[in-house]
C-alpha cells in the first residue's frame, strides 16, 4: 500500500496543485477585490481543479497505457462555459457586466490545465498576463471607451412629446442615432417614456461632456451611459 502511494508521485501532485493554487488566487484576488460573483476563492477551486482533471488523465494514460492525454482536458475547456456563464448578468437598463469574469474563469481553467500536465512556465507567465490584462488594463479600456464616436445611453423623459424636442436637439448639434428602443421604467409615471439610444457623435470627446449637455435638454428627467 505505501509502494503503490509512493509511485503517485505526491511530490509532483502537491507541488503542481500548489501552484494551480496560487495562480487561481492571485486571479481571483483582481475580481474579488471588485466585489465581482467569482471571486478569490471561485478563482482557486477552477484552476485547481482543472489542474486535477490534467494529473488524473495523465495518470491514466501512464497506468493504463491507454488514451488520449489531453481529452480529459479539452472537456474543461468547453465544460467551464456554464460557471462563467453564470457570473453574466443583464441589469434593469440592459447593460450586461460579468463579461471579463467569465473570461477570466475561463482563461484560469486553461492555467491549471497547463500545471496539471508540467508546463510550469506556460502557466506562470499565462497567469501574469491575464492578471495584467484583468487589472493594469482595466483603467486604459475604460478610458478608451469613454472617448469614442459611438455612445450608448439609456434616457427618461418626463413626457412623450419631449423626444421629438430631444432627437430636434440632436439634428441640431450634428448627432446621429443609429439604434433606438423605447421601453417603460417604474420611476417615471403613465406620461413619461423611457429609451435606449445608441448616439454616433460628430467627433472624439470625454462622454461625460456629451451626459452633461444632453442632460441639460428640455424634458430629460434622467439620463446615464450604459
Amino acid at each position: 500500500m505505501v509502494e503503490f502511494i509512493i509511485n503517485q508521485n505526491i511530490g509532483i501532485t502537491l507541488i503542481r496543485l500548489t501552484i494551480a493554487l496560487l495562480c487561481g488566487g492571485i486571479l481571483g484576488f483582481e475580481r474579488g477585490r471588485k466585489k465581482r460573483p467569482a471571486g478569490f476563492r471561485t478563482y482557486m477551486l477552477v484552476c485547481v481543479g482543472a489542474a486535477l482533471v490534467m494529473l488524473t488523465n495523465e495518470h491514466i494514460s501512464k497506468t493504463f497505457g491507454t488514451g488520449d492525454a489531453a481529452r480529459m482536458g479539452a472537456q474543461v475547456i468547453s465544460g467551464i462555459g456554464f460557471l462563467g456563464a453564470g457570473t453574466i448578468i443583464v441589469t434593469g437598463h440592459n447593460r450586461v457586466k460579468g463579461l471579463t469574469t467569465a473570461a477570466g474563469l475561463w482563461a484560469a481553467a486553461c492555467v491549471g490545465l497547463a500545471v496539471g500536465i508540467g508546463y510550469y512556465s506556460g502557466a506562470i507567465i499565462g497567469c501574469l498576463i491575464i492578471f495584467v490584462a484583468m487589472a493594469a488594463l482595466h483603467s486604459v479600456d475604460e478610458r478608451a471607451m469613454a472617448v469614442t464616436k459611438v455612445m450608448n445611453i439609456y434616457i427618461e423623459f418626463y413626457k412623450y412629446g419631449n423626444m421629438s424636442e430631444f432627437i430636434k436637439y440632436l439634428k441640431e448639434h450634428d448627432i446621429k442615432i443609429s439604434d433606438m428602443e423605447l421601453t417603460k421604467s417604474n420611476s417615471i409615471d403613465e406620461t413619461g417614456i423611457a429609451a435606449f439610444i445608441t448616439l454616433r457623435l460628430p467627433k472624439r470627446q470625454d462622454h461625460k461632456i456629451t451626459l452633461s449637455m444632453l442632460s441639460n435638454v428640455e424634458g430629460v428627467k434622467f439620463i446615464e451611459e450604459v
